[in-house]
């Protein structure tokens, strides 16, 4: 196996966590937990855009974050409409499904979840 990709959806979550601040504090947990360093981090949300142009629609209003880590990358979908967060993380570094999922749905307060870990390589 060369690596794992982990897509965690996390329902009726506490939206007022859906802000740049505590997705850090989330990524520096998680990246604990996964014992991976963090890299380059790049946010997408609404935050100094004009009123006129802010995201509406429920499926896109929100913050979203890529955050690079040595070993691959996690990217996280917050919509604050729906109160859902998105994570979709990918390691070479193997590492504790059952922790990060359990870290998240405590950090976020979910109310239900769904999470699917997929084996990647041939190895």
């Amino acid at each position: 196996m060369y690596g794992r990709s982990f897509l965690i959806d996390l329902h009726k979550c506490d939206i007022s966590l859906f802000n740049r601040h505590d997705l850090e504090r989330y990524l520096n947990g998680l990246s604990e937990i996964m014992e991976v360093s963090l890299e380059d981090r790049y946010f997408w949300d609404d935050l100094g855009v004009p009123e006129e142009e802010k995201q509406i629609d429920p499926q896109t209003r929100g913050t979203s974050v890529v955050q690079f880590i040595l070993k691959s990358n996690i990217v996280i979908h917050t919509l604050d409409l729906l109160g859902d967060v998105y994570i979709d993380i990918f390691s070479c570094k193997l590492f504790d499904i059952s922790r990060v999922l359990d870290y998240s749905i405590k950090f976020f307060e979910a109310s239900g979840h769904t999470a699917v870990p997929v084996n990647r390589g041939r190895w």
